[in-house]
């Protein structure tokens, strides 16, 4: 017995609103790199604060050529992030964008977020090949952009929120970071949030690792120019070096892992019987439909693109993914014998875990 299909009826309505949000989409993809060129031929920073300008005048300030620069400027106008004037044919950054394209130690600061949504999307030829074959992608692998873009999307809330409300959250780690405490910062990448707590605290110690030698390197740069003496070595997450640490910090990388639970049970290890771990993570909830929302979406995309292959590339490949939510997250910590874990703070983009044994 055979069926006949019956034709499926197409709202022309709905079909046009759909096509006409997928031109918006092409745009955003497209505004992403004029973003990523306006911030490094230092485009944003020029117009901040200087009124209106005309493409000739900001070509001129920026030495750049003309005619790229008006085709930019239109493209910045048409999506909101500058205004234009066509009485006087000026181009504005308002004040509020111009804190979010500008300043690097505001929480709203943008264009790193777009440089690293760059530096992924140029990965797509060999994420389509992964994508057939189930291999992982390192992150080691990836364009620097990625890199670079990942430390400077996340650094301004690191620098808002982890000395000022995350620590504080935390029971009596304040007080030992004050007195003097032994403090690892595991995924440190660039270290800047282990910068930032020495920098803070000074009478404690910290040492940072990663896999990842040329981060290290310039984690290294970092603290020489900060002027903090702290210590970075190049090690895996389930194999840093030492013990009795009064904190250990994970800070948006644990979903990165290959064994999230091995570097779990690493973490166990080497704290003291009063330490505590803090594990910062990309805000998530538990249920698919709870992270269906604009943040939500961005770090889908980073999990599909950048986060999943990065730990399908390591040994056990677990392949946690960025929007773990709390409930796999608090999983991953009690297979590695933690029996106390509670959200101490949070941020519209990030989660805070207490973990303690």
């Amino acid at each position: 017995m055979t069926t006949i299909d019956q034709p499926v009826s197409i709202d022309g309505d709905k079909l046009m609103q759909f096509v006409f949000q997928a031109v918006g989409e092409v745009g955003a993809t497209l505004n992403a790199a004029l973003v990523v060129m306006g911030d490094k031929l230092g485009y944003y920073r020029t117009m901040a604060g200087a009124g209106g300008l005309t493409p000739a005048e900001l070509a001129d300030r920026t030495g750049t050529h003309e005619r790229y620069v008006r085709e930019w400027l239109n493209a910045q106008a048409a999506g909101g992030f500058v205004t234009y004037d066509p009485s006087t044919g000026h181009y504005t950054l308002p004040p509020e964008q111009t804190v979010a394209l500008t300043d690097e130690n505001s929480p709203a600061f943008l264009p790193g977020f777009f440089q690293i949504a760059l530096g992924t999307v140029q990965e797509t030829d060999r994420m389509i090949d992964a994508a057939r074959s189930g291999a992982g992608i390192g992150w080691h692998e990836h364009d620097t952009d990625v890199h670079d873009g990942c430390e400077r999307f996340f650094r301004p809330s690191y620098h808002a929120n982890l000395v000022e409300s995350w620590l504080p959250a935390l029971d009596g780690v304040v007080g030992k970071l004050t007195n003097g405490a032994k403090v690892a910062d595991i995924g440190c990448g660039h270290g800047a949030s282990t910068i930032l707590m020495a920098q803070a605290y000074p009478r404690s110690s910290f040492t940072g690792s990663d896999y990842h030698q040329e981060s290290i390197a310039t984690a290294r740069e970092r603290a020489t120019a900060a002027g903090v003496d702290v210590t970075f070595e190049v090690a895996g997450s389930t194999a840093y070096g030492g013990e009795n640490y009064d904190l250990v910090t994970t800070f948006d990388a644990l979903h990165d892992m290959g064994d999230p639970v091995g570097a779990a049970r690493r973490v166990r290890e080497s704290l003291a019987a009063d330490g505590t771990w803090m594990v910062v993570e990309p805000m998530a909830g538990d249920k698919v439909e709870d992270n269906l929302n604009p943040v939500g979406r961005a770090y889908y995309g980073f999990s599909t693109l950048l986060c999943t292959p990065a730990s399908l590339s390591q040994e056990v490949g677990l392949g946690l993914g960025t929007q773990a939510g709390p409930a796999r997250i608090r999983d991953v910590t009690t297979a590695a014998g933690f029996t106390r874990f509670r959200v101490a703070a949070q941020t519209p983009f990030n989660l805070v875990y207490e973990v303690r044994p």
